[in-house]
């Protein structure tokens, strides 16, 4: 627990501290310094967000606890970033949220899942990149993290708005890889297997792509092992049927996502912070559940990992996930109460006090929004506008503080002749 989420349950009315340590303790900290403005200063605190509280993931200091969820784009050329990527990492990097993650970034070109995603596997994709997120410097210092994934059995699909299907072998499609050469669809052609010598070519793909990602400076790096991509269907047994050292056992199937964590946690100074998105759960019976994410969560916290991200279900058509506000919320809440992980709750979390609540009440300690990210991309002010906080606002946007709320963007000071 952090000194000001300690002192904002001491303030709150209930707190089992006695009264007259908690009126001591207050006192202290806004009278007992020689500042103006004791008594608001009070007041403002008793009513301070959890949402908008700072937080750190490993080394990188957040200034609210709002992440924004990578969200493909399928915009990209060859793997390489478009102007579309400065457009939309421009305007999301200016919404006042604590955390943005690029999209999800194949570590080489069989990993996209279309042929327009985005990729970090060249020095041609790493300067697009750079040109892009240069731009989004200038104007915007939110820190930036970038999730670096393949695609496994999953890749070589159509744009959302294309269908989405798997797109054949001579029709712009490549063979898929898993680690069994079983289909996602049994009405698809199966991947093929992965050998040892492919294994050793992806962990180095994964550290190459890491050290890129440290090069154009991002602050974090989340690694994919959710939503039936190649990483999950390691973990999963569904996926999974392999007879060697990487399939069977949870031990083995947990083995390679592992050594991919260690090549990347490796393969960057421990300045950067690396983490991961999960599937805490595959939805489907005899599939990859929240007992085994736990069993991950505490090896990864072993290796060093800042923080965990937990999402669910992607790897069989066959799950029924019971879809409804917070669904995925008491799948984080076990993870970060059994490993002890700084956690990302994420799935449809729409409102600020529900956000509010998540984090007040310790489910987790982030969270995270995507669609309705793009839906209302000045969700943090709205948010920070009903919960009573502040939110970062570049200046050039200060004019538009709404009346009554006078303290939102800061001590903001405007004037014109």
């Amino acid at each position: 627990m952090t000194q000001a989420m300690w002192l904002n349950g001491v303030c709150k009315t209930g707190s089992s501290v006695p009264h007259s340590l908690r009126v001591k303790v207050l006192e202290r900290v806004f009278f007992g310094s020689r500042c103006s403005g004791g008594f608001t200063n009070f007041q403002r605190f008793c009513q301070m967000s959890a949402l908008f509280s700072p937080f750190s993931i490993g080394p990188v200091r957040l200034p609210n606890r709002i992440v924004i969820a990578p969200m493909c784009q399928y915009s990209a050329h060859e793997g390489e970033a478009t102007d579309w990527h400065l457009i939309h990492l421009g305007h999301l990097a200016l919404s006042g949220a604590g955390l943005l993650i690029i999209e999800a970034t194949a570590v080489e070109p069989e990993g996209r899942i279309s042929p327009a995603d985005l990729g970090l596997w060249s020095d041609a994709t790493e300067e697009a990149l750079h040109k892009v997120l240069a731009s989004v410097r200038r104007y915007a210092a939110m820190p930036l993290a970038i999730q670096l994934a393949h695609a496994g059995r999953k890749a070589s699909s159509q744009a959302p708005w294309d269908g989405g299907q798997l797109i054949p072998k001579g029709q712009g499609g490549w063979q898929t890889v898993a680690p069994s050469a079983v289909p996602h669809n049994p009405k698809e052609p199966p991947p093929a297997a992965l050998d040892e010598v492919d294994l050793a070519r992806l962990t180095q793909a994964f550290a190459s792509a890491a050290q890129r990602a440290h090069r154009l400076g991002l602050d974090a790096i989340e690694i994919h092992m959710a939503h039936g991509y190649l990483l999950h269907e390691f973990l999963s047994p569904l996926s999974n049927q392999r007879q060697d050292d990487w399939g069977g056992a949870l031990e083995n199937r947990m083995r390679f996502p592992l050594k991919v964590f260690e090549a990347v946690r490796d393969a960057v100074p421990r300045a950067m912070a690396v983490g991961v998105r999960i599937s805490a759960t595959d939805w489907v019976e005899g599939g990859w559940d929240l007992e085994q994410s736990v069993a991950l969560g505490q090896a990864l916290a072993q290796r060093g990992c800042d923080f965990i991200h937990v999402s669910s279900g992607g790897v069989s058509p066959l799950q029924k996930i019971p879809l409804g506000p917070n669904y995925q919320v008491p799948l984080a809440e076990r993870i970060r109460a059994a490993t002890g992980l700084p956690t990302i709750a994420v799935g449809l979390i729409t409102e600020p006090a529900q956000a509010e609540a998540i984090v007040q009440q310790g489910q987790a300690d982030m969270v995270a929004l995507a669609r309705g990210m793009l839906f209302d991309p000045r969700w943090p002010w709205h948010a920070a506008a009903e919960l009573g906080a502040q939110v970062e606002v570049p200046r050039q946007y200060w004019r538009s503080q709404p009346r009554g709320h006078t303290h939102l963007f800061g001590d903001v000071k405007i004037g014109q002749r």
